[in-house]
């Protein structure tokens, strides 16, 4: 980051830092959760996401603060971020490391605003790549590996109430890019994700 301020102040550029940067969570205020709320007729109990920058649930959240006070934000992290911890416990977990891409954190944003995240899941990359892997199977969608944390945490939270609920989650990326990791045997294989039958 300050590599990338100072070259932009050198060069009279303009430093993006989706990190720093209010634009990123005000884009998702302004048009991800309005479209979210169009979408479920107003009708939702909660909303599972992950983290990167964090502006996607710093911008929900506030959206949801004044306009849906009662709907739930639910992170979705993988093992060895430390946000599920920052979440549930108040506290900063262990670093670790995690093979899903795009979500997950050693470090809080600057930009972040947890305030109406209420529970977070903490799932295993095995979890989130086989989660992956059946949606493409039983759904037809081709999502990343994200996208397969997401799920997984979403079924969690689903499969913990004791009444029907309406969960919107996200596909934030195409499989596309993991068509050589997820979804490749041998890579999963290597990776120890899946074990396949010996024959001698």
């Amino acid at each position: 980051q300050d590599l990338g301020r100072r070259i932009a102040e050198e060069q009279g550029a303009y430093f993006i830092n989706q990190f720093g940067n209010p634009d990123n969570p005000l884009a998702h205020e302004k048009t991800t959760a309005p479209e979210i709320l169009e979408q479920m007729d107003g009708d939702l109990d909660a909303i599972v996401l992950g983290v990167g920058s964090s502006g996607t649930v710093a911008g929900i959240g506030k959206y949801l603060r004044e306009h849906a006070p009662d709907v739930e934000l639910i992170l979705a992290d993988p093992e060895g971020s430390v946000l599920a911890d920052y979440i549930n416990k108040g506290e900063l977990g262990e670093k670790g490391s995690w093979l899903v891409e795009g979500i997950g954190e050693d470090f809080i944003p600057d930009i972040a605003d947890f305030s109406q995240v209420t529970k977070a899941y903490s799932i295993s990359d095995a979890h989130s790549f086989a989660t992956a892997r059946e949606l493409l199977k039983r759904e037809g969608l081709l999502a990343g590996s994200s996208s397969g944390t997401l799920l997984a945490a979403a079924l969690r939270y689903c499969r913990e109430q004791t009444e029907a609920k309406r969960v919107v989650s996200f596909a934030c990326d195409t499989g596309n890019k993991y068509l050589s990791k997820l979804f490749n045997d041998f890579w999963m294989e290597d990776q120890g994700f899946i074990e396949r039958e010996q024959h001698g």
